[in-house]
Formats: C-alpha cells, sequence, structure tokens
C-alpha cells in the first residue's frame, strides 16, 4: 500500500498524528502519480490546504500543465481565495484540452460576484470551443435562470433534454425545465416537465413544486394530489400543508382543507399563515371557538398580522364582542400601525357601545382617507344623522350621490335633507 493510501485510511479513521506524518512523505517524494491522486482525494475530503501544496509541487515538475493548473484553482475557489484562482485560470492556453473547463470555472466565479454578462461570456466561448458539451448547456441554463432570463434557460435545458440526458451533477434537467417554465410564469407548460421528472426520480421537492405549479395553474384537483403525495413521502414538510389546505378550500372541500390546516400546525406550531386559514376554514365549518383559537394565535405570532386582526375583528362584532375589538385594534394603533380599515373596525365599535364621541373622532379621522369607499360614506352618513349633525350628513350623502348617481336611496334622502323633512 503507497503512502497516499495509507494516509487516505488513517485520515479516515481519524489517525491525524499519522496522516500528517504520510502527507509530508508524499510531499517530499518524486512520485508525481502518487501526489496527483492524493491531491484528489484530499479535495473532496476537504483538506484545502494540504491540496493546494501538492498542485503546486506538481506545478513546479510540469509548468503549464492544464489539467494541475485547473484543480489548483478549484481548490483556490473552495479556500475562498477567487481572485488567486482567476489569475491561474486566465494562464491556461486556449489550445488545452482543459481550456474549456477553465472557463467554466471562472464563468462561475463571475456569476458568484454578480457579473452575469462577464460569466455569460465565458460560457458561450466555452461552448465554441466543446459546443455538444452537456454540462456548458447546464452552466448556461443555470445562469439564465439565475438571471430571470427564463425562455433562454428553457432553450438551454430543452437541447439537454433532446440529448437524452436526465440528470447531470444531481441536477434533474426535466425539473430544471419545469422550473424554468414556471418561474416565467407559463404554469400550465411546466406541469408535463415536473411530471417526466417524477418519472425519473421521486422526490419530496419536485412532488410540492409539482402541486404548488398546478395550484398556480388553477388545477386544484392536481394540486391536493401532488401535495397529499408529497406530506405521505414526508409527513414533517411544513411547507407543504398550508398550499395543501388551500387547494382543498379552492375545490369547496371544507373539510379536508381544515384536517389539512390541523395536520400542518401539529407539525409547525409557528406558522401564521397556517393559523389564519385554519381559523377561517374553522368558521366556514361553524367551528366558531376553534376558529377564533386559531386566529387568536395567528395575531399571538405576529401582533401585527392584519390580516388575522380583520378576519377576528368581523368574528368578534358577529359576536357581539365590541370591546375586544377596541382591545384589539388599541394594539395596532400604540405601535403606529393601525391601517385606516382597522380604525373602521375600532369606529363601528365604538358605535355599538354607544361611545358616540369615540365614534366620531375615528369616522371624522378616516373622511379623508376612505371618502371614496361608499360603504363607508353611507356608515359615516347615517351616524351623522343619528348624531342629529343634519349638514354634515347632506355633504357626506351628497358625494354618495355623485358616487351613485341612479341610487334611488341616496337622491331621496337627499331630497328629504334639503327640505328639512328628515
Amino acid at each position: 500500500m503507497k503512502n497516499a493510501e495509507k494516509m487516505i485510511a488513517h485520515l479516515e479513521q481519524g489517525d491525524m498524528e499519522k496522516a500528517s506524518s504520510l502527507y509530508e512523505s508524499v510531499l517530499a517524494s518524486s512520485d508525481a502519480e502518487e501526489q496527483f491522486m492524493l491531491g484528489e482525494q484530499l479535495l473532496q475530503l476537504g483538506f484545502l490546504d494540504e491540496a493546494r501544496q501538492l498542485f503546486m509541487v506538481l506545478l513546479q515538475s510540469f509548468p503549464g500543465e492544464g489539467e494541475l493548473s485547473l484543480l489548483l484553482a478549484e481548490t483556490l475557489v473552495e479556500m475562498d481565495r477567487e481572485e488567486e484562482a482567476m489569475v491561474i485560470l486566465e494562464e491556461i492556453d486556449d489550445t488545452d484540452p482543459f481550456y474549456a473547463r477553465s472557463l467554466l470555472v471562472l464563468a462561475d466565479i463571475y456569476q458568484m460576484q454578480g457579473l452575469y454578462e462577464v460569466s455569460e461570456q465565458k460560457l458561450l466561448k466555452a461552448q465554441r470551443v466543446e459546443p455538444d458539451e452537456p454540462i456548458i448547456h447546464l452552466a448556461l441554463g443555470e445562469l439564465y435562470l439565475e438571471e430571470g432570463k427564463f425562455l433562454e434557460a428553457v432553450r438551454q435545458y430543452e437541447t439537454l433534454a433532446e440529448s437524452n440526458e436526465t440528470e447531470i451533477a444531481g441536477i434533474l434537467i426535466y425539473k430544471r425545465l419545469a422550473e424554468a417554465y414556471s418561474a416565467g410564469g407559463a404554469f400550465e407548460e411546466s406541469l408535463p416537465f415536473y411530471k417526466k421528472a417524477l418519472e425519473s426520480k421521486v422526490d419530496v421537492d419536485t412532488l410540492f413544486m409539482y402541486g404548488f405549479t398546478a395550484f398556480q395553474a388553477g388545477q386544484y384537483k392536481l394540486a391536493a394530489m401532488k401535495l397529499t403525495e408529497a406530506t405521505e413521502l414526508d409527513p414533517d414538510y411544513h411547507s407543504i400543508y398550508l398550499h395543501l389546505a388551500r387547494a382543498y378550500e379552492m375545490e369547496d372541500e371544507i373539510e379536508p382543507a381544515l384536517e389539512a390546516a390541523r395536520s400542518g400546525i401539529a407539525r409547525d406550531a409557528y406558522q401564521k399563515e397556517l393559523y389564519l386559514l385554519a381559523g377561517k376554514l374553522a368558521l366556514k365549518s361553524g367551528l366558531e371557538e376553534e376558529g377564533e383559537s386559531h386566529l387568536r394565535e395567528s395575531l399571538a405570532l405576529d401582533p401585527e398580522y392584519i390580516e388575522a386582526a380583520f378576519a377576528l375583528n368581523a368574528l368578534l362584532m358577529k359576536k357581539e364582542q365590541y370591546a375586544g375589538v377596541l382591545e384589539i385594534v388599541s394594539l395596532f394603533r400604540e405601535s403606529g400601525s393601525a391601517e385606516p380599515l382597522l380604525l373602521w373596525d375600532a369606529a363601528r365599535a365604538a358605535e355599538r357601545l354607544e361611545d358616540y364621541e369615540e365614534a366620531g373622532e375615528l369616522y371624522e379621522q378616516l373622511f379623508p382617507i376612505l371618502k371614496e369607499n361608499t360603504e363607508f360614506l353611507s356608515e359615516y352618513g347615517y351616524f351623522l344623522l343619528e348624531e342629529g349633525r343634519r349638514d354634515e350628513a347632506l355633504d357626506v350623502f351628497e358625494i354618495l350621490l355623485k358616487e351613485e348617481p341612479q341610487s334611488e336611496e341616496w337622491i331621496d334622502l337627499v331630497d328629504r335633507l334639503k327640505m328639512d323633512v328628515y
């Protein structure tokens, strides 16, 4: 057994002292083949500085050797020493068999730096050198996908698919095709490719994206089916349940939707959107107590979660628990995040509690903001009438009449107020 093989064995056993001693022996030896083999293995195992030293020693013996330069550069990239790597890569001659691969590594560095145009130039140059090399098509597809150039990405992935390439470097080509179509908004077009990707390899991420994309395409039954398969493959994949519940809800299957939301909550107690959906679904099922509990949990997770506040306020208004509405709105007002529609909830609640002064102040505050909302104007106008503020009410109803000039209700009301017979 050679020293390199012994060193790897000691590394695997955790005997670092013997491994270090054997490494020094290989580094000082004249056996280039053994040094090269050990350098590659150490690079794969993550012993980067040791691999770097071996490649540098080899380059002293074989200056200008493209493969050695490439391996040294790849090692330096792994060590976050990209600038040094780029200098070495740029020195590889365009006649070298490893020239195209050096361009790939350079392109990857430029892509990491956000220099997409330079990266693309390197990849296109590599493609001119080796036009049929699948890894170059893949690299271009990955670059275009990251840039948001989805049509260009699709073309690269389709070239690979037409060449019967299904997986390269652990990347499923049909899955990437589906993702590129989906990212570009072509949801329908992406679905057949998700199906083909699953024929090659079944994994929970692909199932999830298949189901999620089907939902975006409006194919809710297919979405529910694939998302259910994903939960069966990995019940702890928390992101699935929200979308599964929504898919069932869109099919008006409220009971399975609520069950999916409950299952998600059981596995992830910190997803506010899931609590909100569970609360709404419970209310649709007539389970007010459960619905209120979920909505309060959602708001507890995010005290400024406006959607949860609206849903909970609507329930509390229905139950005539107006003080509860004011309590919720007060939390938002204290943090300075109370939206106009939330303040409108407070105005309604204050009016129901006969706190007309508070209600009036809120309505007046909201009027400049919501004066184009006909429902608000109607409520405000009638509130003013009840308070005996007829002139102000007339102004409000005249605005309403301009918005809805054919409304008999507003025509009659304005006429009577003008004639002072209301």
